[in-house]
């Protein structure tokens, strides 16, 4: 979950300062707990994300690729 204010981004409970604020980022609220809901989402995505990055390339593609050099 993203909550933004002027000088302050807190994702998912950290407080991100960026840089350019006057006010102090301690003001900002952190969620205490993400829901269930935001949990399995976000290890669905992780899943998808890493199954796609374990993929191999299809020969073909690397051929292509191999015509650019």
């Amino acid at each position: 979950m993203l909550a933004t204010t002027p000088s302050v981004c807190v994702v998912q409970g950290e407080v991100l300062s960026l840089g350019h604020d006057t006010e102090k980022t301690s003001s900002a609220k952190i969620p205490k707990a993400i829901p269930n809901k935001d949990q399995q989402m976000g290890s669905a995505l992780r899943s998808v994300y890493q199954k796609t990055v374990d993929e191999t390339i299809p020969d073909d593609l690397l051929d292509l690729l191999g015509k650019l050099d």
